[in-house]
């Protein structure tokens, strides 16, 4: 049984007794989903499996919110050998990053010892877990699918839709990751008609203006924005709070905030793109989930 499913019930009360006028946000349902999960699902759980460490009752508390279990779906047309269970894999899937699991083998010795952990994510108790080569083709599809992206688009716009937001802060932070950062193109490697010619231009040479990126992104689809940001892992360098710069190899993600701490947007680049050119993608993001008023920045440059 689903974690979902267990406390389905309880949640159906809840909307009994709900005024049509009752806000998704306001702290009243708040509070009462928080007792729902703390003071009934809670105990019943740990005295089915045994204690719950705070780790575990932060994913069952993130897992009821995001249902991410009624989005993960089914691709098996009734041929062949039925798959596993793709609500489970997808709790396994956001376990893997609540718990701080590095790899799918360590996800899948932590389900075996944990009895807890396995009931939170809905496997049977009398069966064996998939093998690791079903693990990892479940979390690649739900990685190409951007399970987690619908998940959280979809979280934002029942909780937040519609309500006004007033500031949207837009920052970014460093990823840290072990791959090797790929190699930037070198004017030495490239053709002869591609080096860039420095100083004025002989009397009618005719030469290609400069792409710019952001003057481009005013004109373009959200789509042709996202697929022209660069995506490889490689360096950067980003000022800390103190001033001073830090530098790693990776990634860099790009959040768009609410007033209420909210993650309303996120994009995740390599760790050389500017935040600059970032901000006109997540500002159209944003637009269609939530309806605000500003947009905050550390710096602004101008658009030419």
């Amino acid at each position: 049984m689903r974690l979902g499913a267990a406390i389905a019930g309880k949640m159906e009360v809840l909307k009994a007794t709900s005024t049509p006028e009752m806000d998704t946000i306001q702290r009243k349902e708040l509070m009462q989903r928080w007792t729902v999960v703390q003071h009934e699902l809670m105990p019943g759980l740990s005295s089915e499996v045994g204690g719950l460490t705070p780790k575990l009752e932060k994913l069952i508390h993130t897992l009821e919110w995001v249902r991410i279990e009624e989005f993960a779906g089914s691709t098996w047309s009734g041929v062949g050998r039925p798959p596993h269970d793709r609500g489970a894999l997808a709790n396994a899937f956001v376990a893997k990053a609540v718990l701080g699991l590095p790899t799918t083998t360590a996800l899948i010795e932590r389900l075996r010892i944990d009895r807890a952990l396995k009931r939170i994510c809905g496997f049977p108790m009398w069966q064996r877990l998939p093998d690791e080569s079903s693990f990892s083709r479940a979390f690649a599809g739900f990685a190409a699918a951007k399970l987690a992206e619908r998940v959280h688009e979809a979280l934002v716009k029942e909780y937040l839709g519609t309500a006004l937001i007033g500031h949207i802060s837009r920052d970014s932070t460093a990823i840290e990751a072990r791959e090797k950062p790929v190699k930037r193109p070198s004017l030495t490697t490239e053709p002869l008609a591609r080096k860039i010619k420095r100083g004025r231009p002989k009397k009618g040479e005719v030469r290609e203006a400069k792409r710019k990126r952001i003057g481009q992104q005013l004109t373009q689809t959200l789509k042709e924005m996202l697929a022209e940001l660069p995506r490889a892992c490689d360096r950067g360098t980003k000022c800390n709070a103190q001033g001073y710069r830090n530098s790693w190899n990776g990634y860099k993600l790009h959040l768009d905030t609410a007033d209420c701490g909210v993650p309303v947007s996120a994009l995740l680049t390599s760790a050389s793109v500017h935040d600059s050119q970032t901000a006109v993608p997540l500002s159209k993001m944003t637009l269609k989930r939530v309806t605000n008023l500003y947009d905050l920045m550390e710096e602004v440059v101008p658009i030419v």
